[in-house]
């Protein structure tokens, strides 16, 4: 059920918790994700106060790391996609993957012990995820931790700024249990944020004297980053006061309004697409939804929500689907037949239900797919086809006219049952 939901939908936790919200705030997955330093990079160019940091690859890049970046302290990170990197354990056994050092010499002893070995942490596979390379950032005192936010919200009809100075914490309980030390105020999108909103931010932060006014300057920039990468989220947590007065951005998390791309082909150009599903990656190429699971029967659907009312039906019948694939409304053939590459290419698969319901989409266009899909690639799975709504008459003709052993279903329930009993006939056939 978790990859269900999350081929379809992201709820948003911060919006409906630190917004006071009564109903949950549904928005469409973001696929786009950073790694730390590519952050930096992003609220570097657009003025935001960040440590200093390079980046370490290899023994050559260590060497002139003490020359870059010449601190008193230095933070060894290593960059991946997931949190809990400090508790997290190496598989080659180096315990860590957040490592002080005062010594620019022992920079690369770290680092080469987690370059090329897979960090697991409890955000990870249990298998972990490998490690390509590593930041190496200045380390800062922090004084104290607040917390800082822009988002869009649903409820507000726009973006909304969220404050605390209760950084560094789960935020969500801070806004359930006191929620006086959590402020939201919703931002003209025209207007932007102004000196006097930005100034009352860094009050109710808790900055004062020159770091109030530093503070402020920060609330601007973030702002000038939120519009100018196209964000949909931008946490802060920690905004930090240091011990010499600095207010820093320790550490990032943005999420990009995947419309976007089109102008934000720079951003879009860092996904790191090395610990993604290669089948989900192929299908961005196609725009095609996809999300691999752990069933055996593929499914190919136009439509999330009819994609989810189909896996239902498959579990309800007793079998597990393979994926949630959904081909959208304006799919053409090119694009039926990347779906069925796609779902083939899944050894577990014992079986294909297509399930479509023409409302834009043309039933035969579908039809023509499939047939064409299924010759050129040979396939030799069961394959069940439900299609209902435009052009219905001739698509079923279509199927039928081909010669192809295509089981035409006739209607959504008698489909699933049928993938079911398929997969289970397949299955059992490949185990004699």
């Amino acid at each position: 059920m978790a990859g269900l939901l999350k081929s379809a939908f992201h709820l948003s936790h911060t919006a409906q918790c630190l917004s006071g919200l009564k109903k949950v705030n549904a928005m469409q997955v973001r696929f786009l994700n950073l790694l730390e330093y590519q952050s930096k990079v992003l609220m570097e160019n657009h003025g935001v106060n960040i440590q200093k940091f390079k980046m370490v690859r290899n023994a050559d890049d260590a060497k002139t790391l003490s020359k870059d970046l010449a601190v008193d302290e230095y933070v060894v990170k290593a960059q991946i996609l997931a949190g809990g990197r400090g508790k997290g354990h190496f598989s080659n056994g180096f315990k860590g993957g957040v490592h002080i050092t005062k010594d620019a010499n022992q920079i690369w002893p770290l680092a080469e012990k987690m370059v090329g070995h897979k960090l697991i942490t409890k955000q990870t596979p249990p298998s972990g995820i490998m490690v390509n390379s590593v930041m190496v950032a200045e380390s800062i005192v922090i004084k104290r931790e607040t917390y800082f936010c822009i988002l869009m919200d649903r409820a507000h009809n726009g973006p909304v700024l969220i404050a605390s100075p209760a950084g560094g914490m789960d935020i969500e309980e801070v806004a359930v249990s006191s929620p006086h030390l959590v402020k939201t105020i919703p931002i003209d999108i025209i207007e932007g944020v102004t000196d006097d909103m930005a100034l009352t931010v860094a009050e109710f932060l808790e900055f004062h004297g020159t770091s109030r006014q530093k503070c402020a300057e920060q609330v601007k920039a973030l702002w000038s980053l939120f519009t100018g990468v196209d964000a949909v989220q931008l946490e802060i947590n920690p905004l930090a006061e240091t011990d010499t007065g600095d207010v820093v951005s320790v550490d990032a998390k943005i999420q990009f309004d995947d419309n976007a791309q089109f102008r934000q082909k720079d951003v879009f150009a860092m996904d790191d697409t090395t610990e993604s599903d290669p089948r989900e990656v192929e299908a961005a190429k196609y725009n095609l939804n996809y999300i691999g699971m752990s069933g055996d029967i593929g499914c190919l659907v136009n439509g999330a929500g009819l994609a989810m009312a189909t896996m239902d039906l498959i579990h309800l019948h007793g079998g597990q689907p393979a994926n949630f694939l959904d081909v959208g409304g304006s799919v053409n053939e090119t694009q039926v037949k990347q779906a069925f590459d796609i779902i083939s290419s899944d050894p577990n698969v014992k079986a294909i239900l297509v399930n479509v319901f023409g409302g834009i989409v043309n039933c035969a266009t579908i039809a023509t797919g499939v047939v064409n899909a299924t010759r050129a690639s040979g396939l030799k799975l069961p394959l069940v086809v439900r299609l209902e709504g435009t052009n219905v008459d001739a698509a079923k003709k279509i199927l039928q006219d081909s010669g192809l052993p295509i089981i035409q279903a006739k209607d959504l329930d008698h489909a699933a049952m049928t993938a079911v009993d398929q997969a289970s006939l397949k299955a059992k056939a490949q185990a004699c």
